[in-house]
């Protein structure tokens, strides 16, 4: 009982540190990703479908983001869709591809983007907090029913704090990692 439940506290975990992670990938820096625009929403017949599943993304230079779409008719809907994304960024279609330059972050802007990388790690960390929770919580009701010891109780909430710890940390390295792209100029 004790492993499964180790296994799905450390799936789920991992699921809010890989969410902290992806979050903070889209996050603008200096530097052009696809992460950056691959989750916007383009009109694709009706249908609101992610635009790296409507146009191949790529950066060709490091300030410089390229969408060529696959259906040329869908140029306009994509720059359409990156402008109400309200990301900053300006688009320039030429009626072949997209050219999406990256302009330079300016310090307030900076200051403003490490704000939201600290709420995003905040909500990762209530995650795993939350996972913690449950966790203790089953373990608690185990003791309580007679299914577990108390000794590995104790031990099982221990190992689950430890869990928790290592998670939190990879978080913590993370942000500091994210800060430090974003500070750089």
């Amino acid at each position: 009982m004790l492993n499964e439940l180790f296994k799905d506290v450390d799936h789920r975990m991992k699921m809010s540190v890989e969410h902290v992670k992806h979050e903070l990938g889209g996050l603008r820096s200096s530097r052009a990703s696809i992460t950056l625009v691959e989750h916007i929403k383009v009109n694709y017949y009706g249908n609101p479908t992610p635009l790296n599943q409507v146009a191949n993304l790529s950066v060709p230079e490091p300030r410089m983001i390229v969408i060529q779409p696959w259906e040329k008719s869908l140029t306009a809907e994509i720059e359409k869709a990156i402008m109400a994304a309200d990301l900053g960024l300006n688009p320039a279609n030429d009626g072949v591809m997209i050219r999406i330059p990256i302009p330079q972050l300016t310090d307030e802007r900076r200051q403003e983007l490490i704000r939201h990388v600290h709420k995003l790690a905040e909500d990762g960390r209530v995650g795993v907090r939350n996972v913690r929770r449950d966790a203790n919580d089953q373990i608690k009701n185990a003791e309580k029913e007679h299914e577990i010891s108390e000794d590995n109780s104790k031990r099982a909430t221990s190992n689950v704090q430890e869990m928790t710890d290592k998670f939190i940390k990879e978080i913590d390295e993370t942000v500091k990692l994210k800060e430090e792209d974003i500070m750089t100029v």
